[in-house]
């Protein structure tokens, strides 16, 4: 899951040991945010790695000895849209409505030096925690808009941005104001061109919000698809979907291949299938739309 308008600020230093920030030594935490219960729990498997919950729900998995490491499978998804938006290396200018502990600010930072970030945060507790136990590195360029994602998009200049990932959660649900028509075409104004959307979205069962989140997309942006893990895609599920549109062709064969390799398989809809995937769904508008599904219970257990 993602998290409410998570955000960023730049220019702390964490050492490539992860020793700049909290070590397994000193054992998890649990703080009171602004959102919830923020808990940094030590990462099993990797020395310098930490989950971040918010009130039990899974936020985002940092590495701090290697930023470049993706531990969750709908940013690993997000990842491969980060590394084929432009030509590998090439500095990025990306706007993240959303981010946890700023997984994929960091990737981004780590993999396409020089890219300037700027991530939407309205919870500033949480920000301040991420900022002292989970610090980032000197010179990366990210910077905090301590405020809600739509107002922060709203205020984003025209044609400025490459890349915008929309990864908004409230508790473990996407807003209804950061899911309509309107939001989307936010989104497409503050793109430069060549640029692209993306966003992470929770549904289970028939996909009923999935399916409007397709409609939706499609009623702004001409070109999209949709990465998800089948079973997610059968119903048999819940789970994350990341959605991708532009006003140009996207790299669907490529996506298609990575994210068949990926540990965790998922499927690339496009085209046809993903017409028919959404057929009869209504496009979300500021009138109508809901926040996304509750998770059912224990699905993070």
């Amino acid at each position: 899951m993602g998290r409410s308008n998570r955000a960023a600020r730049g220019s702390e230093t964490a050492d490539p040991t992860g020793a700049g920030g909290r070590t397994h030594a000193q054992g998890p935490l649990s703080r009171p945010v602004g959102s919830g219960l923020a808990e940094l729990r030590p990462d099993r498997d990797r020395p310098a790695a930490w989950s971040l919950l918010v009130d039990g729900a899974p936020q985002s998995l940092v590495d701090l000895a290697d930023p470049t490491h993706l531990g969750f499978e709908y940013q690993r998804r997000l990842g491969h849209l980060i590394d084929l938006v432009a030509a590998p290396g090439r500095p990025l200018t990306v706007l993240h409505l959303g981010g946890g502990a700023l997984t994929l600010a960091r990737y981004t930072a780590a993999t396409r030096p020089r890219s300037r970030q700027q991530v939407a945060e309205i919870d500033t507790a949480l920000t301040e925690l991420v900022r002292t136990e989970l610090p980032l590195e000197r010179g990366w360029q990210i910077k905090v808009r301590g405020g809600d994602a739509r107002s922060v998009l709203e205020r984003t200049p025209e044609g400025t941005v490459d890349l915008v990932i929309t990864d908004v959660f409230s508790g473990a649900r996407t807003p209804a104001h950061c899911t309509t028509v309107e939001f989307t075409t936010l989104a497409a104004r503050a793109l430069a061109p060549g640029g692209w959307y993306a966003a992470n979205i929770a549904d289970g069962g028939a996909l009923p919000f999935a399916r409007s989140q397709v409609a939706t997309l499609g009623a702004v942006f001409p070109e999209l698809c949709l990465i998800a893990d089948p079973a997610v895609l059968r119903g048999k599920r819940f789970g994350n979907l990341v959605l991708a549109a532009a006003h140009t062709p996207l790299p669907v064969s490529e996506l298609t291949r990575r994210a068949a390799s990926d540990p965790a398989h998922a499927r690339v809809e496009h085209g046809r299938t993903l017409t028919d995937f959404a057929a009869g769904a209504a496009p979300a508008t500021d009138a109508t739309a809901a926040p996304s599904p509750e998770p059912p219970p224990g699905v993070f257990r």
